[in-house]
């Protein structure tokens, strides 16, 4: 079997890949990007709407934001490397290295403000701005001389070892082939095909999770699973209404077209995301339909992309877009430290796969892009000066088989038990009967330990990572931020609804 191999191996596509892959790039590495995306549209960070947060001069109002929206429980010296390096690297990488034209007001940036920000900090392109970075990041990178991107290739293992990773199995055209590398960083995303709604690509499936935890890498905070509070179903795909809208004044109502946020929280509509999804959640139970009210300012003219995508869709905003809570970004992953080293040698991890403490127990609207801009980069630096190739193990990947309707119906088995038990209310019950039925498809994929198809792979990792969420969540007896808990007295509860 021919072995490839490359200074650096990045895992995934998205912002925190892409900037890993600069980062080692820049520090003279040579870097081999694999992702099993096969257009810009299966990586999260296409889809992100509302923006990029910087602190704007005030780096101590900017972190004790992201600490009040996560209920306390941000890392201090991850915030520390956050908010110092936010502005430099959103100066150098996406305005001065790729051009991104982010909005302006009369020849300054236009700022905007989400939930739960104190001040207008935002940088955005109209509610697209995801993509706007995306390509022209994966522009830049296809002309560089030392990157090389391989497209549908899909990482299925790492080469791990006597504590260290030198490298995976990947995946294409249904032939896997080993790739050593120097120093691997996994940047996978996150895990939203494991729930019946989310805002994430279909691809979202928590591979490189299950990989470094059959790896034997520290993994923590996994039951911090934020869910995005306005979300549109319609006729067509849910799409995500982002926060910006809100933020310019659209109103949150009920069946009856009453608020109910000002009741449920001080900042109303602008509450942290935890609180404002439990809400929505709430109302659609109370009265079987929550809508996002966007009569109060000029949706077309201030959200065109969102007006585009409502009309699409067979959705008349003037009517109040219908709007429910869907699976958004996992805070917990692969534990990291400041320059997205993790507990095995030589292994690294950015992105949503990433539990670099910033967010702690919920995010903070519109730091994700920035959180895998700032590892990104740091990881990538850091994994260029490990790069010299050293003897490793071979180990031979895990593999599982299945046929496609067989892989589709236990897919569909492990939404139903993520949906009903690890969603936004949990209880011990609930999550042991979803650990029941996890543990029960996860035993059956076992059993076809042979060559794999894609599908069945990403099934693997599906039930191994649900399985884990819904172990910390019933290990976790409290409730705060995203993890809310409702067989836990309400005296115990921490920051749950308000």
């Amino acid at each position: 079997m021919a072995t490839h191999t490359t200074d650096v191996l990045v895992l995934g596509s998205g912002i925190a890949g892409l900037s890993a892959a600069l980062g080692a790039a820049r520090n003279g590495a040579d870097v081999t990007l694999a992702t099993k995306a096969t257009r810009p549209e299966g990586a999260s960070t296409w889809w992100a709407q509302g923006g990029i947060a910087v602190a704007r001069k005030e780096p101590e109002a900017f972190k004790r934001d992201i600490d009040a929206a996560s209920s306390g429980t941000s890392a201090p010296a991850a915030l520390d490397v956050l908010v110092q390096e936010a502005d430099r690297a959103v100066h150098d990488v996406l305005i001065d290295t790729l051009g991104v034209g982010f909005d302006t007001e009369e020849d300054a940036f236009d700022y905007g403000r989400e939930a739960a920000h104190s001040a207008d900090r935002i940088l955005h392109v109209d509610a697209s701005t995801g993509r706007h970075i995306h390509i022209p990041f994966l522009n830049y990178l296809a002309e560089h001389d030392r990157v090389t991107i391989h497209d549908d290739t899909a990482a299925v293992d790492l080469l791990a070892g006597d504590g260290r990773v030198s490298g995976a199995w990947l995946e294409s055209g249904g032939t896997v082939t080993p790739w050593r590398a120097g120093a691997t960083i996994v940047a996978t995303g996150g895990i939203g095909a494991l729930y019946g709604q989310s805002t994430n690509p279909g691809g979202a499936t928590g591979d490189g999770l299950a990989m470094a935890v059959r790896a034997g890498a520290e993994i923590d905070d996994l039951e911090y699973v934020q869910f995005h509070p306005t979300v549109c179903v319609a006729s067509g795909d849910p799409f995500l209404v982002s926060e910006a809208v809100r933020g310019e004044g659209a109103l949150l109502r009920n069946a009856r077209g009453e608020r109910f946020m000002p009741e449920v929280h001080e900042d109303a509509e602008l509450a942290p995301r935890d609180v404002v999804a439990r809400a929505v959640e709430r109302e659609h139970r109370a009265t079987g339909k929550v809508f996002l009210d966007v009569s109060p300012l000029d949706f077309a003219g201030t959200f065109p992309d969102l007006a585009a995508l409502c009309d699409e869709n067979g959705v008349d905003p003037s009517g109040g877009i219908p709007v429910v809570p869907a699976e958004h970004f996992l805070c917990g992953g692969i534990d990291v430290d400041t320059w997205g080293r993790a507990s095995l040698n030589r292994l690294y991890a950015v992105g949503e796969c990433a539990r670099t403490g910033v967010h702690g127990a919920n995010r903070l609207a519109s730091t994700s892009l920035l959180e895998g801009l700032v590892w990104g980069l740091r990881a990538g630096t850091d994994a260029a000066e490990r790069a010299p190739m050293s003897p490793g193990e071979r180990e031979e990947a895990s593999s599982v088989r299945g046929t496609v309707e067989e892989v589709d119906a236990a897919f569909d088995e492990v939404k139903r038990a993520m949906d009903a038990h690890v969603s936004l209310r949990r209880s011990a019950d609930g999550l042991r009967q979803a650990l029941d039925t996890l543990r029960s498809v996860k035993q059956a994929v076992q059993a076809r330990a042979r060559p794999l198809p894609r599908s069945a792979a990403e099934l693997r990792s599906a039930v191994t990572v649900g399985a884990l969420i819904a172990e910390a969540a019933l290990a976790n007896e409290t409730s705060v931020g995203c993890h809310y808990r409702t067989d836990i007295p309400a005296s115990e509860v921490v920051a749950a609804d308000g």
